[in-house]
């Protein structure tokens, strides 16, 4: 199988490709490499990706049209695994202008690019952030998404909408993933457990949101790689029991699929907090503050949808992730 993986560089899509590499898929790699934060970890990413032979690397941004057409053409790719984003709830409220470059316009391009090289199925990225406000728990993927809290939910609700349409109007199977707080080795430096760990180890204190009043369905990375997979390995299809009176928003009578990944077992964020004390035998200077805009109260989801279509249910504890994390973090850096 020959796939483009979008993102390449990144926490998610690293993960992605080892796994198709290591079964034997060809994967091209895509990348801008930008310095959201430290480019040295995203080469260092790639450089795991480019032991095997069966993987190339190539630095586009995926708001140059013209460059990513070229490699589509030139790949002819099966499949399409399109991770690549502007990441951060945060960071949207300062540089809002980032997140419609690559979330929107260069979304844009992948459903273009996938839609004239005829691929056989697109997955890609959406968020747990797109349930918004919502108050009933868990998040179920045909609840209503209208109330966005951040930039950054907003683009991967737009995200969805423009698959479904690409679906409907030119028979794009299309698959949107809503990954929830996603942890590991090799994670990105400006999410939490990176952050607590560096600040933990240097003896500085860490920022607790909300006083800590705050509920995470934590997922690990292998999880959400093998939930990854196996969506993108069984195409989207038409539901025959959509009904056009009474739509729902997992699924259409277009080859459109929306599915949770989440682990399913929300943890306080100070329990989260306590374990890497626990890893890192060391206690927490906590700052506690309030809210952050942006911030939501808790996630947790229902991955029923995700079970039924592929038999598969994320299932690691937060005291093997996180132990699998810090083990990585010291090595890397720490030698």
């Amino acid at each position: 199988m020959k796939i483009i993986v979008t993102g390449a560089a990144g926490f998610i899509g690293m993960h992605t490709s080892l796994s198709l590499l290591r079964r034997g898929d060809e994967v091209i790699g895509i990348d801008n490499l930008n310095n959201y934060y430290d480019v040295n970890l995203k080469n260092a990413r790639i450089s795991q990706l480019s032991e095997f032979k069966n993987f190339k690397f190539l630095k586009i941004d995926i708001n140059d049209y013209n460059s990513l057409s070229t490699a589509f053409s030139n790949f002819n790719p099966d499949r399409v695994i399109h991770l690549a984003a502007q990441a951060g709830v945060r960071y949207s409220l300062e540089n809002p202008s980032a997140y419609i470059d690559s979330n929107i316009t260069g979304f844009m391009n992948i459903l273009e690019c996938s839609r004239h090289n005829n691929i056989e199925h697109l997955t890609y990225a959406s968020s747990s952030s797109v349930y918004g406000s919502n108050k009933k728990i868990p998040f179920e993927e045909d609840d209503s998404v209208d109330h966005p809290v951040s930039l950054y939910a907003a683009t991967k609700k737009a995200n969805e909408l423009m698959a479904h349409t690409y679906s409907h109007l030119f028979n794009l199977p299309t698959s949107g993933l809503r990954f929830f707080t996603v942890y590991g080795p090799w994670g990105r430096p400006d999410m939490a457990l990176f952050l607590f760990t560096k600040s933990i180890l240097n003896d500085e204190p860490i920022n607790v949101f909300n006083h800590g009043e705050m509920i995470r369905d934590f997922t690990f990375i292998d999880d959400i790689v093998e939930g990854v997979i196996k969506v993108s390995d069984k195409v989207a299809t038409q539901d025959p029991s959509f009904n056009q009176n009474k739509p729902t928003a997992s699924s259409s009578n277009a080859p459109f699929r929306i599915f949770n990944i989440g682990n399913s077992n929300p943890v306080n964020l100070m329990e989260y907090i306590k374990e890497i004390e626990n890893r890192t035998g060391k206690i927490a200077k906590k700052l506690f503050l309030p809210m952050q805009p942006g911030d939501v109260l808790s996630t947790v989801a229902s991955t029923d949808k995700l079970f039924e279509w592929t038999g598969f249910k994320p299932k690691t504890n937060i005291e093997n992730g996180i132990k699998q994390f810090i083990d990585w973090y010291l090595e890397f850096y720490e030698n």
